[in-house]
């Protein structure tokens, strides 16, 4: 026949006469057969270890075992094969016990005819079990897969339901929910209601309130709010993304995944409060800037000019057609130099305020100067050491450097009622270090944090604007210690490994600066 099946058959049976009368069943049924006939337990192992088969067919009573000896074996072996019994004269309470034990079908060799049904029968079954393991095979790797994603992403992945009737319930969360909330995923399907409780009360209303509209709405339910841990002081932001969806008859279903977000509301927060800041110190610059050009300009019209006014009207009377004396005229003279020397004295003031020409000669020469200047003015003894003679920097760096060190005597002189200030300025591996120390009556954290302290903060921004770095630290009573550290020609690079420089700068001692260098006492 054009059309036959193939089918593999292994017969379990003794008699000959029996083996060929199924066969020729099966042939007459449209199968082409390809069979193989056994009559012991160990070449019934052996062919169902060597070969497949779509189906077993074996007799109730053989020679030297039963068909539950060759039934155990099949289902050891070859579990999704299905095996039919064939007997000559066995009962029906034999035929249930046997097909109790797991046997596909049971008939009598004398009655044939449901034989080519039953293996059609248990042909589809067996295809069906076999595509039944292929699917969940596949649903297991699938669920894997999930549980792997789920696992390792930085939220928690949930399904969510609010009925019509207004209930919730969780079908499914991660276990991120431990670390995320606190809660087990069992304890918060079980108890739904408890996530609400953990939201803040100011946030709660905004929950519900968007919950309801995305489920109106269909829209994406996003929530930003705070909860609270019990047990936990801390409290977390939290970021609540879910997609809903409709089910006929029953609500609606978000899937959707809870965030952590702490750590960027702070961030947000720095960031806002650092504007806030830079924009007071912008304005406060400004303000001084104003002040310092209104200052000049008095100084110019005042001094300056009332002083060229002067000469002008000591020059009259020496351009007039009037004879005069000589004695006059070397009078007038010798006022008129007294006046240009009261211009250039207070030229020369005027651009030492703007800035200072020492910077010409470097600012190891600056800042000594400076301090002795500093010194002189206010009866405070200030003591420089230096690490070299000379440190190369750009006119920039050299000017903020030397501002700082302004700021900082100044605000030292205003509230540190100190007597005494060290000064150590070094260069070291590609870094500019400049600290001073006082025994003034030190700063704590609210002055430092004072609405107006524009000082220190413009100091800071000094150092930032040249990725450096700005620390100042005070111990009451004991006094006030400010470090700044920058990097030499903008190399951010040699800036990464800054708390290795001061741990460095650490072992420095006082007698290892002044070797081989220059150490200036003011």
């Amino acid at each position: 026949m054009i059309n036959e099946e193939k089918l593999g058959v292994l017969i379990v049976e003794h008699s000959e006469l029996n083996v060929e009368q199924i066969l020729q069943t099966l042939k007459r049924g449209g199968f082409q057969i390809d069979f193989v006939s056994v009559g012991t337990i160990d070449a019934l192992r052996n062919e169902l270890q060597c070969k497949d088969w779509d189906v077993i067919l074996s007799n109730y009573d053989l020679l030297q075992f039963g068909a539950e000896d060759v039934l155990r074996i099949v289902t050891n072996l070859v579990p999704s094969v299905p095996l039919i019994v064939i007997s000559s004269d066995v009962g029906e309470e034999a035929a249930e016990h046997i097909m109790a034990l797991g046997a596909y079908d049971f008939m009598m060799i004398t009655n044939l005819a449901r034989l080519v049904p039953a293996v059609r029968r248990a042909l589809r079954e067996a295809a069906n079990f076999q595509q039944c393991l292929v699917m969940e095979a596949a649903l297991q790797k699938s669920e894997d897969l999930f549980q792997g994603i789920t696992s390792n992403l930085p939220g928690v992945v949930f399904q969510f339901l609010l009925t019509d009737e207004g209930q919730i319930s969780y079908l499914f969360v991660s276990d991120a929910t431990e670390t995320l909330l606190g809660l087990t995923p069992r304890r918060l399907i079980d108890k739904p209601q408890l996530f609400p409780e953990l939201i803040l009360p100011e946030d709660k209303d905004s929950y519900y309130q968007l919950m309801i509209t995305s489920a109106e709405q269909l829209a994406t339910w996003n929530w930003e709010g705070c909860i609270q841990v019990k047990g936990d002081s801390d409290i977390k932001w939290i970021s609540l993304r879910a997609t809903p969806r409709r089910i006929a008859n029953i609500g609606t279903l978000w899937n959707g995944i809870m965030i952590n977000i702490t750590r960027n509301k702070l961030a947000e927060r720095e960031i806002a409060h650092s504007r806030e800041q830079l924009a007071e110190l912008s304005s406060y610059l400004q303000k001084i800037k104003e002040q310092e050009r209104a200052r000049i300009a008095r100084e110019i019209h005042d001094d300056i000019g009332g002083t060229l006014t002067a000469i002008k009207c000591e020059l009259f009377p020496c351009i007039d057609s009037v004879a005069r004396t000589p004695e006059f005229y070397q009078l007038k003279a010798k006022s008129i130099e007294s006046l240009v020397d009261r211009v250039i004295d207070s030229t020369r003031r005027i651009s030492l305020d703007l800035r200072p020409g020492i910077l010409d000669c470097g600012i190891v020469a600056a800042v000594q100067w400076q301090a002795k200047e500093f010194s002189d003015r206010t009866s405070i003894a200030c003591k420089v050491s230096c690490g070299s003679d000379e440190i190369s920097l750009d006119s920039d760096l050299s000017i903020a450097i030397f501002r700082i060190f302004q700021e900082t005597l100044t605000n030292i002189s205003k509230h540190a009622h100190a007597s005494r200030i060290e000064v150590k300025l070094v260069e070291i591996d590609g870094l500019i270090l400049l600290e001073i120390i006082d025994n003034g009556r030190g700063i704590n954290l609210a002055d430092m944090e004072k609405q107006n302290s524009f000082g220190i903060r413009g100091m800071k921004e000094r150092c930032q604007q040249l990725k450096g770095n700005f620390h100042i630290l005070g111990e009451l009573g004991k006094g006030t210690k400010v470090t700044i550290l920058i990097p030499i020609n903008n190399q951010e690079h040699q800036y990464e490994n800054v708390h290795g420089i001061r741990e460095k700068l650490r072992g420095f001692s006082q007698a290892e600066l002044m070797k081989n260098k220059k150490v200036s006492r003011r």
